[in-house]
């Protein structure tokens, strides 16, 4: 047994204690939440170890990713925020270590002079894809559930994820005539 293994799930005795001390319609989503949330724990310590090599916390490597996607390398830096479910003051400070590092460059939108666009420089992108690869060796390719399992799991929280309005189905596609 390893230092840091517990010898009972915490989870699962804290469960126990909801019910003991009357709390059992409360239990199982105790239980749910506090799992998510040790889970996310967990798979932010190998997401921060894969990154680190890069100097690349995972917000700034979200907005890379996000820009590397664009065809020309640019988006609005609200249209950054919406996709990505920022706070814009999260995304001032992620673009300011970005731009402070060479790795994206802010430029006044052409039709909006209130409007900043942010740009992939090269360096930037060679990084991303680097980051890409790392966090798909070291995390993406085995979050620690077999493949069918795994996607149940997106399945469940994406019903959970939508069930909160985190985001909405896209409109019905009508029939062509």
């Amino acid at each position: 047994m390893s230092a840091s293994r517990l010898p009972v799930d915490p989870i699962a005795e804290a469960r126990r204690q909801w019910v003991d001390h009357g709390w059992a319609e409360a239990a199982v989503g105790m239980s749910a939440v506090t799992s998510i949330i040790r889970a996310q724990q967990l798979l932010m310590q190998r997401v921060d170890r894969a990154l680190r090599p890069f100097d690349l916390s995972f917000a700034r490597f979200e907005l890379l990713r996000l820009l590397a996607f664009t065809r020309e390398g640019v988006l609005p830096t609200s249209s950054a925020v919406r996709r990505l479910q920022v706070h814009p003051t999260s995304m001032t400070s992620t673009v300011a270590r970005l731009e402070r590092d060479g790795l994206v460059e802010r430029e006044r939108h052409p039709e909006d002079g209130r409007a900043l666009l942010l740009r992939i420089s090269p360096p930037g992108r060679e990084l991303v894809e680097q980051a890409t690869a790392a966090l798909n060796a070291e995390v993406f390719a085995d979050v620690g559930l077999p493949g069918a399992e795994t996607l149940d799991l997106v399945r469940l929280l994406a019903r959970l994820r939508r069930g909160a309005g985190d985001f909405a189905d896209p409109p019905a596609v009508p029939e062509p005539f």
